[in-house]
Parts: structure tokens; sequence; C-alpha cells
């Protein structure tokens, strides 16, 4: 999908605006505005400039958002049917898709990704509501044989009222994969979306809203994290916090949930190895490392940011992928581009601040290493892709998660190396084995400390499959049958019959 697919895409190029877009809350069924009045912009990360503004809510407002979902969890939400709230579900994902062009084009500019990506995860977000559609009506409890006398089974119900806290890499898809989980198991949602990527998830509101769901089932609150996310993340009346984000503001949503006794579900940072073996396909291997580490321009939770390479290929692959890398058309999300901006200007200078202290420590920079502007604009936040070689293990940049597109490299002499390396940092969300031996790749697969790991396809995977952290990448598993464990409790019966 490129800007040439749609009138709304030309009309911004030229523009600068987009017609229409949401300015408020959503909360109890409808726009709301915000209780202080605040607001606060929302910018192009490919022109560095704001091209929306939206409400800055406070604790206020949360109230109002929390307030609304207990109303629905207590009236005909909770009530409703499972096959009724599943085909609801499901109408959603056909909103979704009758929409994708005007969903594809905010997400693009609001997040600065390309329109291709932005495209392919709207697409992603229709998938989880029909997914979680789908298994609305087939949350069974169990039987438990306790005798004739006695009778004893379980029930599957709703925790309650559920606050998700949205990160600004993805935010479509990621509303979705946990909005709609929870909307399946009965509970209903208060979102706090990244301030830098408020409108998807106001967009994604207001067709929950369309497509049936009941007053107050869906709510957002639009905001910083200090003045809207964390009175949300504390808030009394709520049963269960799903938080994706950094290891520190995880860590603080776990402290604001603890007085309430509220679940948590924590999806945090990463710090993946990509290994690749000696016997590998070296071609498939050179492509699954590029678009590991530099699809979304690296801002990826679960990117391939460490390329663990066995010495024997060493020199021949990162041949192979710098090359690929400096032939990456990096610019405008509306254009053709392979990748767009970084989504601030604080964020391209943590980037930078990461690449500079390598090259202040003697690290040798093959490519990138360099921020960078838009090619037919001259403006916006973009980094150029950058593969940093031969790196210790103790360096900062194999340690610590810069989320932009910058590899970290790793270069040991055997399988065994390659598993210690792997589990060498604090994080263990995603691990990728290239090589032709299933067996070794098998025995590394179990021994790699991780949520998933993948073989010979970075990316391999799907909405079904659970996907989630182990040690400081968090906890919690989200997609698949197992993503609505979250959103559910065990109620056992027990009678003397």
């Amino acid at each position: 999908m490129n800007a040439r697919d749609f009138a709304g895409a030309r009309h911004y190029l030229a523009s600068g605006t987009i017609p229409g877009l949401p300015d408020r809350h959503f909360i109890d069924g409808g726009w709301v505005p915000p209780a202080a009045g605040n607001r606060m912009e929302s910018f192009d990360p490919g022109r560095a400039a704001p091209f929306a503004s939206f409400a800055a809510g406070r604790a206020e407002d949360v109230d109002l958002a929390v307030e609304a979902a207990s109303r629905a969890m207590r009236g005909r939400w909770r009530d409703m049917a499972p096959p009724e709230r599943g085909r609801l579900l499901v109408r959603v994902a056909e909103l979704i898709r009758e929409r994708v062009a005007r969903l594809a084009l905010v997400e693009c500019v609001d997040s600065g990704k390309t329109l291709g990506e932005a495209a392919g995860d709207v697409e992603t977000a229709a998938r989880y509501f029909d997914y979680y559609g789908g298994a609305a009506d087939k949350l069974q409890g169990d039987y438990f044989p306790l005798g004739r006398d006695t009778m004893s089974f379980s029930l599957r119900e709703p925790v309650g009222v559920t606050a998700h806290i949205v990160p600004w890499n993805y935010p479509i898809s990621t509303f979705s994969r946990s909005v709609a989980p929870a909307l399946a198991a009965g509970c209903t949602a208060v979102v706090k979306p990244a301030e830098t990527t408020p409108l998807s998830a106001l967009m994604m509101a207001e067709l929950i809203a369309e497509a049936g769901a009941p007053p107050g089932v869906c709510n957002v609150v639009t905001g910083t994290g200090p003045q809207a996310g964390a009175p949300l993340s504390g808030h009394p009346g709520i049963h269960h916090v799903t938080f994706t984000g950094s290891v520190a503001t995880g860590v603080g949503v776990m402290q604001a949930a603890a007085p309430n006794i509220a679940s948590v579900t924590l999806e945090l940072g990463g710090k993946s190895p990509l290994i690749a073996l000696a016997d590998c396909d070296l071609d498939a291997a050179v492509e699954g490392a590029l678009w590991a580490i530099f699809a979304n321009a690296g801002q990826i939770c679960s990117a391939g940011s460490r390329l663990v390479v066995e010495r024997a290929i060493h020199g021949a692959f990162l041949e192979r992928l710098v090359a690929r890398a400096q032939a990456l058309r990096v610019g405008h999300g509306l254009r053709a581009n392979d990748f767009g901006a970084v989504n601030s200007d604080l964020h391209l200078a943590r980037i930078a601040a990461h690449v500079e202290g390598a090259r202040a420590r003697g690290r040798e920079i093959l490519t990138g290493g360099r921020t960078l502007l838009d090619a037919e604009e001259g403006n916006g936040w973009f980094y150029a892709p950058t593969i940093i070689d031969a790196l210790p293990a103790d360096d900062p940049c194999v340690q610590e998660e810069i989320f932009g597109p910058v590899l970290a490299v790793q270069v040991v002499e055997d399988a065994e190396q390659a598993l210690a390396a792997a589990n060498g940092t604090r994080y263990g969300l995603m691990a990728g084995i290239y090589t032709r031996d299933i067996t070794r790749a098998l025995r590394l697969a179990r021994d790699i400390d991780a949520g998933q790991v993948t073989i010979n396809e970075y990316w391999a995977g799907g909405i079904c499959v659970p996907f989630g952290g182990t040690r400081a990448s968090g906890f919690g598993r989200e997609k698949g049958l197992e993503g609505l464990s979250a959103y559910l409790r065990t109620k056992s019966i027990v009678a003397r019959v």
C-alpha cells in the first residue's frame, strides 16, 4: 500500500491535515471533553510537526471512565449471551476491514511507521477480534468427581473492569491484542494509549460502540503516563491491568496495582538474540536478521536486536547484511520506503546517545550511526540502519534495550557459546535460531530462557501462539487461547445432593 492507493494519503501529503480526527476522550459510549480542559498535540514523526490535538486526561477523567465500565459490567454486558458477544466482536473485525485505508493512514502518520506496516497492523487488529469473537462462547468450566452424593463444577467468570495501557510502537494491534480477549471474556475495558499515538485507540473504541457494544464497555482516556496512566493503574475500581512498555514503568504499574490486589500482565522490554550457526542457510538468515531488527525502525519489544553469529560465517554474513542494510530506503511512511521515522524527538536522541556511546568506546560501526532527514521534505526523526560489530558481552549495546534500528553483533565459536550469549542479558522475551540441524535447533530452543523461540524464520508465529516474556521481559501471556486467562477467574461450586 502506498500514497497513490487512496485520496486521504495524498490529501495529507499536500495539506498536513486529516479531517475528522477524534479529539476528546471516549467514555460511556460517547465523546467527552477533558474535565480540566487541557489538551496536547500529536506529532507526525516523519515531518517532526503536529497534525492533531487531543484531550490531556487526568484522574477525574479516569474516574468517569472506570465508573462507566463498572456500570456496564453490572448491566447488559455481564448478562449478554456469549454467542451474542462473540458476534459483536466479529462485527468489530468487519468494521475494521471496511475502514482499513483511514485507520492505516492515521496509524502511519501518528506513529511514523510505513503505510504498508500500518495496513498490516490494521489487519492484525481485525484478526484479533475475529479470533476472540470465535472464542467467546467456548469459555467452559469443568466437572470434578467427588462421589455419588456430591456434585462439583467450576465456572469461568470475567475478572471485572480491566485497564489496558497501550504502547506507541504498535498502537492499534496492541490495543486489539488485549481488549479483544477482555471483551470476549465478558470484562469491560478502560484504555490509556501512549501520549504520542492516541488516535487509533479512540477510533477503535468508536468502532466497538458502532458494532453494538453497550455504553461503557470500552472507554479510552488519553493523556500522559503520570497524569492518566498512573491513576488508571492504581484505581480501586480496576481488577486487572495489562501493560506493554518499559521495565521501569512496568514496575511502577505493579506497585500502583498492588494495594488494590489487582492482577497484572506485563509485556516489557527485550534484547532478543538471533543466532546464526555456521550450517545455516546464509541467504535466509541474512534476510531474517535484516527484518528482525529493521522492521518498524527497530521499535519492537521482540526485535532481534542482537545477532549472535558463529565465527566461521561471521565475515560472509556481515558483508551481505551490511549491503542489504545500506540499500534500505528511509523516509516518510506515506511514501514507498522500507522503514519510516522513530516515534519522537526524545526517542531519536536516546538512540543516538547509545550509538555515540559505542563510538566513544571504540566499537566498530559497520554502517549507519547517524540521524537522517526525509529526502523530499528535509525534516523528520529518522535514524540510519546501524550495525555495530564484535561487541563483548558486557557492552551496554548488548545489555540495554535501544529500541531502534541498531543491531549489536556478538561473535561466538560454537553452539554452546551461542546459548550462553543468548541467555546473557536480563531479558527473556524472544529468540531466533538459524541452522539446518533440527536436533541442535530444538535443544537450543529448549535451553534458551525466553517466552518464544523461532527456528529458521524470525517472525514465525501468529495470533494463536501465546506470547510473553521471562525475567525482566515480564510475565503473563497474551495471544492465543492462553491470552484469555488473565481476564477470567474460576469459581468452584460444590453441592450435596
